[in-house]
C-alpha cells in the first residue's frame, strides 16, 4: 500500500435517528441530518446542546468514554460505520477530525507531524511519495510557503494559528473523505481565523467539511449548510431547524432560531 491513494468521489454523511447518553443522562434525541457531499455544514446552538458530542458520534469518538452508549445510524454512502462488520481504523481513516485546541505533537517536526497517520495507519510510501504527500497536505493546509524551507522544525514551535493548520495538513494525509472540525478558530486571532476560513473554503472542494462554530458570522461566511442545536430546560438536544444557512438567517421557520442567530440568547 502507498501513501498515494487514488482520488473518490465527494463522500455524503448521514446521521439518522441518533439518540445518545452518557451514562443514564441522555443528551440527544433522535438527532437526524443529511451532510452534503463536497459542501460545508456548520453545526451551531448554545453551549451544552449536543453539537461537539453529536460531531465525534459522527467517526465513532463518542465510544472512547466508557460510559458513553448511542442509537441510530451513521451513513457514509449509505453504509453505516457503526456497521459490526465495519473495523473502527476504517472509519478514523474516512471521517478525519481537527479539535478546538492545536495538536500537534510537540516532539515531532513538521514534516513528521503530516506523516504521523501514515505510521498509525501502516501505509507505507517511499521517500518521494513522502516528500510529495507533505508538501500537497501543507499547500491544502494553507501553510507551506510559511513553513517549506524549515520542515525539520518542531511543529509545537508555530504560532497558535500555524499549529491548527498543521493539524489540519496531518489529518489530510490519509486522504479522509469526511472532516470533522470542532471549533477550530475559536482559540485564535481574527488574522488566523480568516486564512483558516480560507482554507475550509478550498478544502470543500475535496472534502466534505463538518464544523461546530458559536461564531454567527463564521457560520454564515463558511457553510452551505445549517442545523441549529438546542437542549432546553435540561431536556436532550435536537435539531430545531436546518436548511440553506442564508436562508436560516435571513428568514429562520422557527422563533428560536431567529432569536439565537440574532444574538437574543446564546
Amino acid at each position: 500500500m502507498t501513501a498515494v491513494l487514488p482520488d473518490t468521489a465527494l463522500a455524503e454523511i448521514e446521521a439518522r435517528d441518533i439518540t445518545a447518553w452518557f451514562g443514564t443522562h441522555k443528551v440527544l434525541d433522535r438527532v437526524s441530518l443529511v451532510m452534503p457531499a463536497g459542501g460545508i455544514t456548520a453545526l451551531i446552538g448554545p453551549s451544552g446542546c449536543g453539537k461537539s458530542t453529536f460531531l465525534r458520534i459522527l467517526n465513532r469518538m463518542h465510544e472512547l468514554v466508557p460510559s458513553a452508549s448511542l442509537a441510530g445510524e451513521v451513513l457514509l454512502d449509505g453504509v453505516d460505520v457503526y456497521d459490526p462488520s465495519r473495523r473502527l481504523m476504517d472509519a478514523r481513516r474516512s471521517i478525519g477530525m481537527v479539535f478546538q485546541k492545536p495538536n500537534p505533537f510537540p516532539a515531532m517536526s513538521i514534516r513528521e507531524n503530516v506523516l504521523a497517520g501514515l505510521k498509525l495507519t501502516g501505509t507505507k510510501a517511499s521517500r518521494s511519495e513522502r516528500d510529495a504527500l507533505v508538501e500537497s497536505c501543507l499547500v491544502k493546509g494553507g501553510l507551506w510557503q510559511e513553513v517549506k524551507d524549515r520542515l525539520d522544525a518542531p511543529g509545537g514551535g508555530l504560532s497558535g494559528g500555524q499549529q491548527q493548520r498543521l493539524c489540519i495538513a496531518r489529518s489530510l494525509a490519509i486522504k479522509p473523505r469526511v472532516l470533522l472540525m470542532d471549533e477550530p478558530c475559536s482559540a485564535l486571532d481574527p488574522t488566523s481565523t480568516r486564512v483558516i476560513e480560507e482554507t475550509m473554503l478550498e478544502l470543500a472542494r475535496e472534502v466534505t467539511i463538518v464544523i461546530v462554530t458559536h461564531n454567527m458570522q463564521q457560520a454564515a461566511r463558511v457553510s452551505g449548510e445549517c442545523a441549529f442545536f438546542l437542549a432546553s430546560h435540561g431536556t436532550p438536544g435536537v435539531i430545531v431547524e436546518h436548511g440553506d444557512t442564508r436562508a436560516m438567517f435571513e428568514n429562520p421557520q422557527d422563533q428560536r432560531t431567529s432569536d439565537y442567530v440574532n444574538g437574543r440568547f446564546g
